[in-house]
């Protein structure tokens, strides 16, 4: 009996979504230079609330239950990779932190120059700027770097709008634009 035509397409679609938001190989990847570059895990809402603190949390927008899962699968994805160990480097807010602390993929550094400046576009260059300095600075052959953020860093610097908790994949590559490799998105 022939399987009916919607079916066919809907199943060919959700192969399609699968392959969309990960396009990568369960296979490991070549990781010398590798940056990851992601967006914090799914804390609900925008911005953050009028007052907010850097080091109070309970001031700051969050990662949910569901965001703190989403960073843990998405450290297990990137251990697929053979990403087993990195160099990782935070925003200064809660959100980014947790997200990168649950990836579990080495001890977590501040770095000022991933905090966000949402409403704030007079810190964009500065942030941003140092952004590429210390990309241009990464040794091509040097250990995977992970650099967890905020949505207009993300932006700012690939030009890519991720979606919580997607990453973009760059290649060191001795200047302060590294090549693009691919992106990932784990939900």
């Amino acid at each position: 009996m022939p399987i009916p035509r919607r079916r066919t397409l809907t199943a060919l679609s959700a192969a399609l979504i699968a392959t969309l938001v990960c396009a990568f190989p369960a296979a490991a990847l070549e990781t010398a230079g590798l940056v990851v570059l992601m967006r914090h895990a799914e804390a609900p809402g925008t911005g953050d609330p009028a007052g907010f603190r850097l080091g109070d949390c309970a001031t700051q927008r969050n990662l949910d239950g569901d965001g703190r899962a989403q960073a843990a699968r998405i450290g297990e994805r990137l251990r697929q990779f053979g990403i087993d160990q990195a160099r990782v480097l935070s925003s200064q807010w809660c959100r980014c932190l947790d997200t990168a602390r649950l990836l579990d993929l080495g001890p977590v550094k501040e770095m000022p120059a991933l905090n966000s400046f949402f409403g704030q576009p007079e810190k964009e260059k500065e942030s941003i700027t140092a952004l590429r300095q210390f990309l241009a600075d990464l040794p091509q052959d040097g250990k995977p770097v992970v650099l967890v953020t905020h949505q207009v860093t993300v932006t700012a610097l690939t030009g890519i709008f991720p979606a919580s908790g997607e990453a973009v994949f760059l290649r060191a590559n001795g200047t302060p634009d590294p090549e693009r490799v691919d992106r990932l998105t784990i939900r």
